[in-house]
């Protein structure tokens, strides 16, 4: 049996769904490095691994293995979730932060991309949105969900995704044309919450993937190297009571009941 291998923090193995998705799960696995276990239904419990890429047509999930495990994490923008989201006034302060409407089409680069969803929303607002993942796994569930969507026989969720772009990899190793983007828009992972506040499950899975990598140092490293790109504002997203990352002072921020955006006004978007 081959060894366990690690992305992040965790131990990670491909399956797949029926015998059509081999070639795509063999390609995969490959790709990524991970060991192929072959079909789900042939797995024999306890699973050596803490969590499984699962292949079911072009769709990819994670899975963690174990009792009590929550159910699969995938990048579903059609979900009911995604839809009820579209309501939300939410939308508005992250609106209102990137600075929606100053100019058409706004070209934003997310930085730190995870699941997509606030990409998704922005590119639902009328912006171009190029996101960036540095974490291989997720990068391949975003690019699943992506496509996903650009193909279905929803307008409004293809419309939507066709304005939005995946790049794979560190995002300071990006060498930006000048102008080439409005708005750098940063999500670094949130500070450990208190151990009595329950994180939800798919943000469990996703903590997981991305491991202690994820640090303040680093957060504050990928701002710095956001703040010297040739873009008109950067917006980082907080927690309403957390500290601003590094040193440089916010220019504004737009503040919810629980997360706040932090903008730093490098120039004017209609410039």
């Amino acid at each position: 049996m081959a060894t366990p291998a690690s992305q992040a923090d965790i131990t990670l193995a491909i399956a797949f769904d029926a015998p059509t998705d081999a070639t795509h799960a063999r390609d995969l696995a490959l790709n990524l490095g991970l060991p192929l276990l072959g079909l789900l239904a042939d797995q024999q419990q306890p699973c050596p691994y803490q969590a499984l890429l699962l292949v079911a047509g072009r769709q990819l999930a994670v899975q963690l293995t174990g009792k009590g495990a929550p159910g699969p994490l995938r990048v579903d923008f059609g979900s009911g979730a995604m839809r009820h989201r579209r309501k939300s006034g939410a939308n508005e302060l992250l609106g209102r932060a990137m600075g929606i409407g100053k100019k058409t089409q706004l070209r934003v680069l997310d930085g730190t991309a995870g699941l997509g969803r606030d990409a998704f929303v922005l590119a639902d607002l009328g912006a171009r949105v190029t996101l960036c993942e540095r974490s291989a796994v997720v990068a391949h569930l975003l690019r699943s969900g992506i496509e996903a969507a650009v193909g279905s026989d929803d307008d409004w969720l293809s419309s939507v995704a066709q304005r939005m772009e995946l790049r794979a990899g560190e995002t300071c190793e990006l060498s930006l044309l000048p102008g080439q983007f409005d708005v750098v828009y940063l999500d670094p992972m949130f500070p450990p919450r208190d151990k009595r506040a329950a994180v939800k499950k798919d943000m469990a899975v996703f903590q997981r993937l991305l491991g202690a990598s994820a640090s303040g140092a680093a957060a504050a490293e990928l701002l710095g190297w956001a703040l010297a790109q040739d873009v008109a504002r950067v917006v980082v997203k907080r927690p309403v009571r957390a500290p601003a990352l590094g040193e440089r002072p916010v220019s504004h921020c737009i503040r919810g009941k629980t997360v706040r955006y932090d903008v730093y006004v490098l120039r004017s978007l209609t410039a």
